[in-house]
């Protein structure tokens, strides 16, 4: 034995047995507890391929699957102005921003865009829990607000994916003033008899609950979804009793009347197109593959009734 044997030979091994092994490769369902392969869950849209468990996903994935070929475009949101009432808790409301931001990649909590589903134009707007729990503050109001005017510009249905632990601390009153006007922007639509679909998703909670998440023509919520003002716990510490099971979630809301629907995150496209063509007054969809729409299908946006006009009956 020499030092090539004992030193060298070893390095040598070590070097060229090196493989580059990406993190989070598996994720742990909070449903079932099953570990899933990160591709696994994304192929299936975050929903658990053994339980079916609806873990959260980020508006862009959302968006992705939502329009045709994934193609959309994004609604400019005016910015609000940063820090109004100076908040400081253990971390100053900057700091906090910026954290959310490096951590999400977004800039706010809400992504707005326009595009078509399914052949079928509509304006989106989808909130991003991970960006501090979704949390409605003045950037969230100006998003509704700009995604209504654009709906009422283009003549198309708005379709608002919900996912909100309530309005943002951080802005006091300034964050529950948002509640009056996106409750204003709704009815904006109304006005020009514009379909306005609410997707509630988990969890949907607070003063968004109290809104503009309650004020669809049509009220669709995920499967498990919490929907709700205050949360069970607080309700069961205040009135001190047992709250039966499954309170305050999407199937317990449903057999009390205050949901349409609940449906499979994986069967939501197909359902929103349909929905959305049976209240334009447009043709039913036809299934097909047909490709993703290309410039010459984009020149409709310029134009007021587009849903309308451009429709050529046929669905992705």
């Amino acid at each position: 034995m020499n030092w090539i044997t004992n030193y060298v030979r070893p390095r040598i091994n070590s070097i060229f047995s090196r493989r580059e092994t990406p993190e989070n490769l598996w994720s742990k369902c909070d449903g079932c507890g099953t570990m899933l392969f990160h591709r696994e869950i994304s192929d299936n849209l975050n929903v658990c391929t053994s339980c079916g468990h609806h873990m959260n996903i980020t508006p862009r994935d959302r968006f992705a699957a939502l329009f045709d070929g994934g193609v959309y475009s994004e609604i400019e949101v005016p910015e609000p102005v940063a820090d109004p009432l100076h908040f400081r808790d253990s971390k100053r409301y900057p700091d906090r921003m910026k954290a959310a931001q490096k951590a999400t990649g977004e800039r706010e909590a809400m992504l707005v865009g326009t595009g078509e589903i399914g052949r079928t134009p509509i304006v989106a707007a989808a909130q991003d829990f991970g960006f501090m729990g979704g949390s409605m503050g003045m950037y969230v109001g100006n998003a509704i607000i700009a995604a209504a005017e654009e709906a009422v510009r283009l003549g198309r249905p708005l379709v608002l994916f919900s996912a909100a632990g309530g309005a943002r601390m951080q802005e006091g009153i300034l964050s529950l003033m948002q509640m009056p006007r996106t409750t204003v922007a709704v009815q904006m639509l109304k006005e020009k008899r514009l379909p306005y679909i609410v997707v509630l998703t988990h969890p949907t909670t607070g003063g968004v609950t109290a809104s503009y998440a309650m004020l669809g023509d049509v009220q669709i919520a995920e499967p498990g979804a919490l929907i709700c003002f205050a949360g069970p716990r607080v309700i069961e510490q205040t009135i001190r009793e047992k709250l039966p099971e499954g309170f305050q979630t999407a199937e317990y809301l449903l057999e009390h009347g205050m949901l349409d629907r609940v449906t499979d995150r994986r069967r939501m496209r197909d359902e929103l197109i349909v929905l959305t063509r049976m209240l334009m007054h447009m043709p039913p969809p036809t299934w097909g593959d047909l490709p993703p729409p290309g410039p010459e299908d984009r020149t409709r946006d310029d134009a007021p009734g587009a849903a309308e006009d451009g429709a050529d009956g046929t669905a992705a």
